[in-house]
């Protein structure tokens, strides 16, 4: 995920921005906020972001990450199931009964090297926390404890996903295929957002993130001598014209209200100067909301008859079980209501805006396409963090933002309880 590019749209809509909001009872939440910010919760938060950031681990190898989990969760004496889709790890609190409602946090890394110098720094060449996904499992383990000691009052289970593999290995698509979320009626989530001011958060009902897809094209022509090109077919040439092509279909074909992104990264070819080679590759990525697998259709289609035009063959290689195509984030509306009535009141209306669109995206998605589910952004920027991009070697993370996304995750899952046994039990009373 990337942030950078909806920053400033997001500043500027804390200041304009006046939110509207449903009140609902918080009556057992209000002093989560107050219980997040106590030495003794927010130093082994920050304590344990720092061991995980330390030794970060990339998708579907979360070996020690998930034993630390395990730890915790151990420590808190919270039930929990492990290996889920490999690494992950599935925590329960509450009655142990229904309703189920579900917060998740993921633990992968990045295989970026960290230029930060600071004491935690990663001591893994190669490896970061370049994404913010040791403050995720940081902050949901805070939630974890402050709904432990609240146990006795909750009135359904909250499930604590610790999800592997997010960095485009669709890990939530493999948590929900062990069936272990099939009682869940809701799912809750974050993401840290740098640039966006500490105690701050955003979301938005309906498209929020795009998804998203992976591509390679492999073109083929007939290799030669550069000095004589009509005794070739020059698939350089051909990759040219593909690529050239591409942009149409976002500048001629989509809506300009529909967000649609098409980007080659990657073209490959010729080592030498005067070679004509006999394939090239090109390779990049795509995103889309509602349209993601007609534009997946039309890059196929484009990259092949456009190839033919200067004699040449492609194929298309989409990488659907390595890289599976990601669906967009879409914020159940009703969610979206709850979650800015609990995040007005803990926080106060000015700090609850409403982010825009992003072409960023999930693989939270993959849940909300099975269950109702709300995905919004914490922000972890002071005067001296949280400034740099995601997936950026120089990313940094403002520690003080994990109490209001631990304490905000916790009253989501509680109030959230609350309301669907009130629902059903105004529904008994009906009949």
């Amino acid at each position: 995920m990337a942030f950078a590019k909806w920053i400033s749209s997001f500043l500027l809509v804390l200041c304009l921005f006046e939110p509207t909001f449903i009140l609902s009872d918080l009556s057992i939440t209000s002093k989560f906020l107050e219980e997040a910010n106590k030495p003794e919760v927010f130093n082994w938060m920050v304590g344990i972001r720092r061991k995980l950031h330390e030794y970060p681990e990339l998708l579907y190898e979360e070996f020690k990450t998930s034993q630390l989990v395990r730890q915790e969760l151990d420590d808190l004496n919270i039930p929990y199931n492990c290996s889920v889709a490999g690494t992950g790890v599935i925590g329960y609190v509450g009655t142990m009964k229904e309703p189920f409602v579900a917060l998740r946090a993921d633990m992968d890394g990045l295989p970026i090297h960290e230029l930060v110098e600071w004491e935690h720094r990663s001591k893994i060449d190669g490896k970061m926390h370049a994404c913010g996904h040791d403050a995720h499992t940081a902050v949901l383990l805070g939630a974890s404890k402050i709904l432990k000691a609240h146990e006795k009052e909750l009135q359904g289970t909250v499930v604590l996903v610790f999800q592997p593999a997010e960095e485009g290995g669709a890990g939530a698509r493999k948590v929900l295929d062990t069936g272990l979320l099939d009682k869940v009626k809701a799912i809750f989530g974050l993401h840290v957002a740098p640039g966006v001011p500490v105690g701050v958060v955003g979301s938005r009902a309906g498209d929020f993130m795009a998804g998203s897809g992976t591509f390679e094209a492999e073109i083929e022509g007939q290799g030669g001598h550069a000095a004589q090109p009509h005794l070739a077919i020059d698939p350089v040439v051909a990759a040219s014209t593909v690529i050239l092509s591409l942009q149409h279909l976002i500048s001629r074909e989509a809506d300009p209200e529909d967000l649609q992104v098409v980007t080659v990264t990657k073209l490959e070819g010729s080592n030498a100067f005067n070679v004509i080679p006999d394939t090239v590759k090109i390779g990049g990525t795509f995103r889309a909301f509602s349209t993601i697998k007609k534009l997946k259709e039309r890059i196929e289609e484009v990259i092949v008859k456009q190839a033919a035009v200067s004699k040449c063959n492609a194929t298309v290689n989409f990488f659907d079980k390595e890289k599976p195509l990601y669906p967009a984030v879409y914020n159940n509306k009703n969610l979206y209501a709850h979650y800015n009535s609990v995040a007005a009141q803990m926080l106060g209306p000015l700090r609850v805006v409403e982010a825009p669109q992003v072409t960023v995206s999930e693989d939270f998605a993959f849940y909300q396409e099975e269950l109702p589910g709300l995905f919004f952004f914490l922000g972890i920027m002071n005067d001296t963090h949280g400034q740099e991009p995601v997936h950026s070697p120089y990313f940094e993370i403002a520690e003080d933002a994990f109490p209001y996304g631990a304490a905000l995750h916790a009253s989501l899952a509680t109030t959230y309880l609350s309301d669907v046994l009130g629902e059903v039990k105004n529904l008994r009373d009906e009949l």
